[in-house]
């Protein structure tokens, strides 16, 4: 077997079935790209936390910080791989947040009102952070900066751009793309993109959301 051949057959192994590599970083979203500042941006932890906690970016900039290689895959098929990425770890972020005993899942609170969410546990993993560059520069606003959660595990709606909030809860809060007939868990080993719902099931979720939020805002 050649070089370049055993280059493909590893790099194939870290490629989830039905995905195809990309050396671009395409730019997809819903709706348009923010304007935030490093200077105005902040992250409210709060929640099912005994310790809430409102950090602004330079706050975030003192905390550990982690540099780690990763790879990312879009539900849209398309991976990219081997990029550096440097943020804090999730898990030390909740170190000093403290969840309490009924925290079971995690809300990631966007600009725009859009949100993802996922069960605790697997945020814990090393590898989930709150990520603030890649590849050696600042985290660009189109690619969801000045800070973005990455979850390498999942597909990538569910490392939320433009990150304001992380709210603990005791029960799931599907997000903007779970509502909309987007898979709850993600998994792209298991090309587990869509949940599989009916038309009705869809709106159904959504007044479901809608209704949850009204009742956040009116707290």
């Amino acid at each position: 077997m050649t070089e370049s051949s055993n280059v493909e057959s590893w790099a194939e192994e870290r490629i989830p079935p039905g995905q195809v590599t990309t050396r671009g970083w395409p730019v997809l979203h819903a709706g348009t790209v923010p304007s935030i500042s490093k200077q105005t941006w902040d992250l409210k932890v709060h929640g099912e936390v005994e310790n809430p906690l409102k950090l602004t970016y330079d706050d975030l900039l003192k905390l550990k910080r982690t540099v780690q290689n990763n790879d990312i895959h879009c539900v849209t098929t398309w991976s990219k791989l081997d990029m550096e990425w440097e943020g804090v770890r999730f898990k030390d972020l909740m170190e000093i947040a403290r969840p309490t005993e009924r925290a079971r899942f995690a809300v990631f609170e966007c600009e725009q009102g859009f949100t993802t969410n996922l069960p605790l546990d697997p945020l814990l993993d090393n590898d989930v952070m709150v990520a603030f560059r890649v590849d050696g520069k600042d985290l660009e606003t189109v690619h969801g900066g000045p800070v973005r959660m990455l979850v390498p595990k999942r597909y990538f709606y569910k490392s939320a751009k433009w990150l304001r909030g992380i709210k603990l809860v005791e029960h799931d809060e599907p997000g903007f793309w779970e509502v909309r007939g987007y898979s709850n868990t993600a998994n792209p080993w298991k090309e587990e993109r869509y949940a599989g719902l009916s038309y009705a099931d869809i709106i159904k979720n959504r007044l479901l959301a809608y209704n949850r939020n009204r009742k956040n805002k009116e707290k």
